[in-house]
């Protein structure tokens, strides 16, 4: 089975709405999701997920309800200035940088759940899913008698 990523957050305004917010008078917002990558081989499943000037401590991997592997990223940094200079001066423009990111992909059945690991080096967010052995897929296959 291949993991499908699924996006949860669809657009539901009108296209009136649509063309006023993405007219030339509101300025775009950063609002693109990173690159992933999902690459296979006969013991693993691996996700890439690309995120360069983040730190692992703005990622957050869990396994949902439906046991989907649910990946969030929140980062927020603004231009900090001395507290002088805000007493003696107004904003005539100031810039925060805010991103925030959910991805969820649907998993297959033949995963270890308890052996899912993640690593963050050089930018790129990688997470390791073990595929079962054959022994463990023998154990999940369960004969039913009828009565």
């Amino acid at each position: 089975m291949i993991m499908t990523p699924m996006r949860r957050n669809q657009n539901w305004l009108p296209d009136v709405f649509n063309d006023f917010f993405d007219n030339n008078w509101l300025m775009p917002a950063k609002a693109t999701a990173p690159a992933i990558n999902v690459l296979e081989d006969e013991k693993n499943y691996k996700v890439e997920v690309a995120a360069p000037g983040m730190s692992k401590s703005d990622f957050t991997i869990n396994l949902d309800q439906d046991d989907d592997l649910v990946i969030s990223m929140e980062h927020k940094e603004d231009n900090k200035e001395s507290k002088d200079q805000k007493k003696d001066a107004r904003y005539l423009r100031r810039e925060f940088n805010y991103s925030k990111f959910e991805q969820t992909l649907v998993l297959p059945d033949d995963i270890e759940k308890d052996k899912i690991s993640a690593k963050m080096e050089n930018g790129v967010l990688t997470i390791n899913i073990p595929k079962m052995g054959e022994e463990a897929k023998k154990q999940l296959s369960h004969a039913i008698t009828i009565e």
